[in-house]
């Protein structure tokens, strides 16, 4: 078993604990928070053992999770890698595409591992048809969610969209061409509502679309490419795959079929998957535990988690030339 840290006790951080705690794969040795008071209390409260020396908790393990706010995320992984650590760290990566590239050349340098934590890549959902994304040309993406003021200290792109951007990347395989972007503020300092289009070198679009004030929540995805309608739920864990294939001489009586201009029949198949119930952030620590002692890459290493930062930041900056 791995003896694992983490970095950071608030919401995100206890879940990451208890999951640790949980996994077969991992040895929880204990975790650091800057605030004393509330980590003496959720010592106290939950059992997981407090470290009051940061670099005493790094020795004392073989990775560390780093669950801090995100401005802390470039300091907290420098001590980590520098310190020879396995790395796993929140999205986004950092503040900066600077600062990630700094923790990459330090995963290089010391020979260690780091995963990103792009939740949505071990979504069930995602998961099942990964596979089946074949050469999208056309990608739609919502997601919404009730306001929260956790979190409003970044833009609504770093916050929510970033999943989706990363998402993305992960299935079109061409660099990216250009970016536009409008977002407003409505609650907070930040955008909270952001739309996003990005034009990718093959002819691939992608728009997407996030807001942390909306009445009702909205995770889904909707990827179209030749032959095949994509459509993926991440909140209710859903896909449905529509296929187009040249029709039979001879349709049945319940075959679905469709005819262009040109005279060209296609048969539509409808698929509805089944998908395996599992829990998103256990399933990315314990595939980091995969790659730490197969060495193999990661799932969402530091690169991927750079470039998906690369392409909000981008978003963001569209914001300010409004």
């Amino acid at each position: 078993m791995l003896k694992a840290g983490v970095l950071g006790a608030g919401h995100l951080g206890k879940i990451h604990l208890k999951l640790l705690q949980q996994s077969s794969r991992y040895d929880l040795v204990g975790f650091y928070d800057s605030n004393p008071e509330y980590a003496r209390e959720v010592e106290k409260t939950l059992g997981y053992t407090y470290f009051d020396d940061i670099d005493e908790l790094i020795a004392a393990c073989d990775m560390i999770d780093v669950v801090t706010p995100t401005t802390y995320h470039h300091e907290s992984g420098k001590l980590v890698l520098e310190a020879g650590k396995h790395l796993f760290i929140e999205k986004p990566i950092t503040v900066t595409v600077a600062e990630a590239q700094e923790l990459i050349s330090l995963s290089r340098k010391h020979n260690v591992k780091g995963q990103v934590g792009q939740v949505e890549r071990f979504n069930d959902a995602f998961r099942t048809v990964q596979d089946r994304i074949d050469n999208p040309m056309f990608i739609e993406t919502h997601r919404l969610a009730e306001f929260n003021p956790r979190g409003t200290d970044v833009s609504v792109v770093l916050d929510l969209m970033i999943h989706d951007i990363d998402a993305i990347l992960s299935v079109v395989k061409s660099p990216v061409k250009h970016v536009s972007s409008s977002g407003v503020s409505v609650i907070s300092e930040t955008p909270d509502i952001a739309n996003a289009r990005i034009e990718f070198e093959n002819g691939c679009v992608a728009n997407l679309t996030a807001s942390r004030i909306s009445l009702k929540k909205m995770r889904k995805a909707r990827f179209f490419q030749r032959d095949a309608y994509i459509s993926i739920d991440f909140l209710t864990k859903k896909v449905e795959v529509v296929r187009m294939k040249d029709a039979p001489e001879v349709p049945g009586d319940f075959d679905m079929i469709l005819q262009n201009a040109e005279g060209i029949k296609k048969q539509i198949y409808f698929d509805n998957p089944d998908i395996a119930e599992s829990n998103a952030i256990l399933a990315e620590l314990e595939t980091f535990a995969d790659a730490i002692e197969n060495d193999t890459r990661p799932i969402v290493n530091l690169e991927d988690g750079t470039a998906a930062l690369d392409v909000a930041l981008k978003i963001i900056k569209n914001f300010k030339s409004l």
